[in-house]
């Protein structure tokens, strides 16, 4: 239960983490040439990286991003030379990377999706407006679908364990449902379909809130887990143990002051999918609309 917490706590990237990401990101934007670009060794530090040779992998897999979408890599990645201090007033060249917007939002799609800074980046490059607003409610948004699809997993991976100890898809839709009802304090699937107004053909986690979904996917985890452990079969013992997970995670949620059936529906998940699909394929768009000029390959000095 104590995991539970911490994955509870960890979740959400909180707003104070935002707001300083926010604030690094906008003051590492210089103009140069005319064109808003990021230095690619400065974005080595923001995106939490140690080592520059690992950095420019990611880079790689970038430009290769780029050239699949018959974008021209050298619009928008131009290796350059910055001088840093290395010390007692003397400073040094080294081999940098002016990146546009197109290209860091690149980068950041090919980084590590478990970093802070890569999750706010990927949408902090994806926004033309920057606002720090419209970057927390994107975040937000992906989250959701990232749950919901990472519940969507977990549901098919118990459905295969049980599958091999004598549980059909109607016993595990039973089973599933029984869950619900021990989650949502009595109130069963379709009770709490009714209750959101969930349309009848719909399943009812595309409407739940992130925290919500979350709750479920856990209590599924630990079901499909201790199937094994526990070496448990047929439709009694595996609905049991289901119940008393979902249990102990309602309980967990009401000693935080949550209760599970009094939150509010969400927006339908695949409006949400699809609104983050079609902002994916503006970022594309607009990227081909306004292509910056070719930018000549040169030497930059910019003490850090």
């Amino acid at each position: 239960m104590k995991k539970s917490l911490t994955v509870a706590k960890t979740f959400f990237m909180k707003k104070k983490l935002i707001q300083e990401l926010f604030e690094k990101f906008e003051r590492a934007r210089y103009i140069y040439e005319g064109i808003e670009c990021w230095s690619a060794r400065e974005l080595q530090e923001l995106f939490n990286y140690s080592e520059w040779r690992n950095f420019l992998k990611v880079i790689d897999k970038a430009k290769e991003a780029c050239s699949n979408v018959d974008e021209v890599v050298g619009d928008h990645f131009v290796d350059i030379n910055k001088m840093v201090e290395i010390g007692s007033g003397s400073s040094r060249s080294v081999e940098d990377i002016a990146l546009t917007r197109y290209a860091c939002y690149l980068v950041a799609q090919n980084g590590d999706p478990l970093k802070n800074e890569i999750a706010f980046a990927q949408t902090y490059f994806a926004v033309q407006t920057r606002k720090q607003e419209i970057i927390e409610q994107r975040l937000l948004d992906i989250a959701r679908v990232a749950a919901r699809e990472k519940l969507s997993k977990s549901e098919k991976k118990l459905s295969g364990i049980i599958y091999q100890r004598g549980v059909d898809e109607k016993s595990f839709s039973a089973i599933r449902s029984r869950g619900d009802a021990a989650l949502f304090g009595g109130f069963s699937t379709y009770d709490m379909k009714r209750k959101l107004a969930v349309p009848e053909n719909r399943a009812l986690a595309d409407f739940l809130p992130t925290l919500t979904i979350k709750a479920k996917d856990f209590a599924t985890e630990l079901t499909s887990h201790n199937v094994i452990e526990k070496d448990l079969r047929g439709e009694r013992a595996i609905s049991n143990e289901h119940v008393d997970n979902n249990s102990a995670v309602r309980k967990m949620l009401v000693q935080r002051g949550v209760k599970p059936e009094s939150l509010p529906p969400s927006e339908d998940v695949k409006k949400v999918r699809r609104r983050l699909n079609t902002e994916e394929k503006k970022v594309l768009k607009d990227v081909k609309k306004s292509k910056p000029k070719q930018v000549k390959k040169a030497r930059v000095s910019k003490k850090k």
